[in-house]
């Protein structure tokens, strides 16, 4: 990455002093004599340029604007809310966070993952019910991937059922679905919208679940089944475009329908009590899918319903996946 040149412009109002970027920047730090701030870097790239008006307090920085080199790989910015007294001092940080479209911010929370024993229809994989708690917040997409964006990152559609782009993308299994985020991840980089220490990848079976129950325990997030899902007495044997239907109660749309979903993990019993960031270990040599699709029966579509299933196991028109940003752990 080319270092960035940052340059304190001394308004005659305004006494500034600029600190370095972070370390992740690599930046480089001048002082000149201009009415505003000169920004070098990667044409193309994001920065954040932040400000704090104390040095002493190292939480104080906040983000003041996000900038893009469109133009050139030189811009010249101004702090129009600068103080008419006092000194602000600025640092740029190279790259923000920024998700790619339909992705849904997830604040961090605690939840019962997993089914009771009385739950109707439950399967005996689905416990001990576990107490998860995320200490950060992660984000989410909106709706399952497309036909559209995989064909637009990757060149190629390895769906059966092509009758609208905006149709999930199915016939993929773990492996293919994990290769896309990590296409997805460079991309991404190298455009400067993600910084190194997050990524795109699969939603860990926690987070999942967490985001399809949504602040519920029920077995169903949603009391009409109908108005929110693709399942076999609706769906007309077939998948439908994406957000067709309504969202759960975070915005989230086709959790329990449309496309089944692989996760991260591998598959295994949860460990019960009360865990923290949890990510199931490898145990076996399944992952986990997760949610109803347009094939099953209502049964199917519940919260807590699992399924493991090989890696790279034969391509089925009934599997997808959705994407999550999250910082590495």
């Amino acid at each position: 990455m080319k270092s960035l040149s940052l340059w304190l412009l001394v308004l005659t109002h305004l006494s500034c002093f600029v600190q370095s970027a972070r370390a992740q920047s690599s930046a480089t730090v001048e002082i000149a004599t201009y009415a505003g701030l000169t920004v070098t870097g990667n044409a193309g790239w994001y920065y954040n340029i932040e400000a704090t008006d104390d040095l002493t307090d190292s939480e104080s920085w906040s983000v003041v604007e996000t900038i893009q080199l469109d133009a050139g790989p030189v811009i010249l910015w101004f702090d129009g809310s600068a103080p008419v007294s006092g000194k602000r001092f600025y640092r740029v940080a190279n790259p923000p966070v920024l998700p790619v479209p339909n992705m849904v911010l997830i604040q961090a929370g605690s939840f019962v993952m997993g089914s009771p024993d009385t739950e109707l229809y439950r399967s005996s994989n689905e416990g001990p019910q576990t107490t998860v708690t995320f200490t950060r917040d992660f984000y989410m997409g909106k709706y399952e991937v497309t036909q559209e964006e995989y064909l637009a990152l990757i060149g190629s559609n390895p769906s059966f059922l092509r009758s609208d782009p905006s149709l999930p993308v199915d016939s993929v299994n773990w492996t293919t679905a994990a290769a896309y985020c990590d296409a997805l991840t460079s991309a991404q980089r190298v455009a400067g919208r993600c910084p190194s220490d997050w990524s795109y990848r699969l939603p860990t079976e926690a987070e999942w679940e967490y985001v399809c129950r949504a602040g519920t325990s029920t077995p169903v997030p949603d009391s009409y089944l109908e108005a929110y899902e693709w399942f076999q007495d609706n769906s007309g044997l077939t998948t439908h475009p994406v957000g067709t239907k309504l969202p759960n109660p975070w915005g989230i749309y086709d959790m329990l329908g449309n496309v089944s979903e692989w996760c991260l993990d591998w598959s295994g019993a949860y460990p019960g009590g009360s865990v923290t960031d949890w990510v199931q270990p490898v145990t076996s040599f399944t992952r986990i899918v997760r949610g109803g699709n347009y094939l099953t029966s209502k049964n199917y579509n519940r919260s807590a319903e699992r399924t493991p299933l090989p890696p790279d196991g034969s391509f089925t028109p009934n599997f997808g996946f959705r994407v999550v940003l999250a910082p590495i752990q």
